[in-house]
């Protein structure tokens, strides 16, 4: 009972020790009072295979070997050297011969040893890998050894036995680590870099997988088989149909992008509304979309490929949620019953909007306003109110054409729709914005004046050339008009503050709604579609790192683990893989936007030329 406590409590020491995902950091050690430690990983679609040789790559920094594939006789060695020469050639990656593998399965076979054994000879290489697995009992046994033999007697080099998924740890894409605290950094690094060259190895040598498929080549070698290789003829000619189309599609895509930089487009209205429709701005974000899709050039890294993918995808999930909104749209006359209902819809806006200025031109919440100011208000905004309804009824119809041709952008994507739909909440509530911007300039003029005279009465002046307050003298004309007009604006700030209050709710309410629109446009622009995907459907494709399981760790026993992939979280999925968006909103942040709205400057849905982001 004493030895089996024990013997678990080292299990739990080596669980903790290897079963972190920091990988080969926590365990990466230099020489031991037993000799180094080599670390060898295995595929584990080679612990059934034929006896032969070991084939792969060693990293001396790691002190790790990194075993590929299994060569199985009968082999010729000049025919293994050169098809270890070409995938060399093919993937920049030096492989080696670097030990036997030994799958007794009779006891004929054991005579295999010592031929094994003097394969060193010709494949030279340090140190040399024994590996044997027991058909029976499933025992295996792993040696390291050196011609030159220990650097001190009686000390050996230790085998450490790594299973890992060749199909996976091929087919996946190894991120670095997340930011970690000062002393875990150098850990980190150490464990990522050993990681990197395990995966880089396995991604590198793919031509090594290719090599045999159907058991055709001059040397029969056991491995994982890349799937794809034996694709159908559609596929085939599906490959070879996708060079001239992306070649068509991207000169096509050039001729358009030509004519949107032509001089006629540059003019000052066509430009300015260019870049104020949002539909114009999702319009162009498209257009580069495609050309990144439709581009001839090959990816030059996984995250490029995967920006192309996650793009491509993004394309076809807003094109068919366009297609299904437009196919909604025009079932059932839903755009002639939309055009019926906003014309009663905009004529009750206004009526509401004409009972507000009526509540403004009396004593809006008892409060004593100036009664002059307020009336000549009320009647320019009710005035400017009766023009937006004559217009409006003006419309009318046209509506339905109108919004029968708006929908068929719909059938560039969902984006494109919704952009043009805050586009049109644009339009509508135009009035709205000239309300706003009526008031604004108004409550912006007195307070700059305001500012400007208790200036004044502190002799102070501001330096236009200087940018600066500066003192000044004044002579007592001057004191006594800037008297009077401070006492004049400020008594009627009051009336103007309320207008401007009350047009600045309207307002702020209406750029809400579109800001609405927008996130959910950036939402489909830039949400990484594909590279979600594979989180869910396929994790082990996008990893984090690695964890290790302990299967074998008992003493005159090698130490036999099996490495399984972290997947990446979430969150870093989205955040590595996010896709840049065609956003124009300015990102205000809270403070900025009360200083704006005190002071009485206009709020834009879009930047502007000389605004400074917080």
């Amino acid at each position: 009972m004493k030895r089996r406590a024990h013997k678990e409590r080292r299990g739990r020491r080596t669980r903790s020790l290897l079963g972190c995902s920091s990988c080969l950091g926590c365990w990466e050690r230099g020489p031991s009072p037993h000799g180094m430690v080599v670390k060898a990983f295995f595929p584990t679609c080679c612990a059934s295979a034929d006896s032969g040789l070991l084939v792969g790559r060693w990293v001396p920094e790691q002190s790790s070997a990194v075993v590929l594939a299994v060569v199985h006789f009968p082999f010729i060695p000049i025919q293994v050297k050169e098809l270890l020469a070409q995938v060399h050639q093919a993937g920049r990656v030096g492989l080696a011969v670097l030990g036997t593998w030994c799958h007794r399965r009779q006891e004929a076979e054991e005579r295999l040893g010592p031929f094994l054994e003097g394969l060193g000879a010709i494949f030279s290489h340090e140190p040399w890998l024994q590996l044997c697995r027991e058909r029976t009992s499933g025992l295996w046994s792993c040696k390291a050894t050196r011609q030159q033999g220990p650097t001190r007697p009686g000390v050996k080099d230790q085998v450490m036995l790594v299973f890992y998924d060749q199909r996976q740890v091929l087919l996946s894409q190894l991120h670095p680590p997340a930011a970690l605290p000062d002393r875990q950094a150098g850990d980190a690094t150490a464990s990522a870099e050993g990681l990197a060259a395990v995966f880089d190895t396995v991604a590198r040598s793919e031509a090594l997988f290719r090599s045999d498929c159907f058991d055709e080549g001059p040397v029969r070698l056991s491995h994982w088989q890349s799937e794809g290789v034996e694709a159908s003829i559609l596929a085939e000619l599906a490959k070879r149909a996708s060079g001239p189309v992306c070649l068509l599609l991207a000169c096509l895509l050039s001729l358009i992008s030509a004519a949107r930089t032509c001089r006629v487009f540059k003019l000052r209205p066509l430009s300015f509304i260019w870049s104020k429709l949002s539909v114009c701005g999702q319009l162009g974000h498209r257009l580069e979309q495609l050309a990144l899709v439709f581009s001839t050039q090959k990816a030059e890294s996984p995250a490029q490929l995967m920006r192309k993918a996650n793009v491509l995808v993004s394309v076809l999930l807003d094109v068919a949620l366009g297609l299904a909104l437009l196919s909604w749209l025009h079932g059932k006359d839903r755009i002639g019953q939309l055009a019926e209902a906003l014309v009663p819809v905009a004529d009750h806006v206004a009526e509401a909007l004409q009972h507000l200025l009526q509540w403004l031109m009396g004593a809006p919440a008892g409060l004593k306003m100036n009664r002059a100011l307020d009336q000549v208000l009320g009647r320019f905004f009710l005035y400017h109110l009766h023009l937006w309804i004559s217009y409006v009824h003006l419309l009318s119809p046209f509506i339905e054409h109108i919004l029968w041709h708006v929908g068929l952008s719909a059938c560039l994507g969902l984006t494109v729709a919704l952009s043009t739909l805050s586009d049109i909440i644009a339009l509508l509530t135009f009035h709205i914005y000239c309300f706003y911007v009526y008031g604004a300039r108004l409550y912006c003029l007195k307070i700059c004046g305001l500012s400007s005279l208790w200036r004044l009465f502190r002799g102070k002046k501001w330096n236009v050339l200087r940018q600066r307050v500066d003192s000044c003298s004044y002579d007592l004309d001057q004191l006594f008009i800037g008297t009077l007009l401070f006492t004049v604006l400020l008594f009627l700030l009051p009336t103007t503050a309320l207008y401007y209050l009350v047009f600045t709710l309207l307002r702020l309410l209406v750029v809400a709604v579109q800001g609405l629109i927008h996130l959910l446009v950036d939402l489909v622009n830039s949400l990484p579609l594909y590279s979600l995907g594979l989180r869910l459907c396929r994790p082990y494709r996008l990893a984090a790192g690695v964890k290790f399981r302990v299967l074998e760790h008992e003493a005159g026993r090698p130490l036999r683990l099996l490495m399984q992939i972290n997947p990446l979280p979430y969150g870093r999925v989205v955040h590595a893989y996010r896709l840049p968006s065609c956003g124009c909103h300015p990102t205000h942040s809270w403070g900025s936007l009360c200083r704006k709205l005190f002071f009485g400057e206009l709020i834009y849905p879009w930047r502007q030329r000389g605004d400074k982001q917080d």
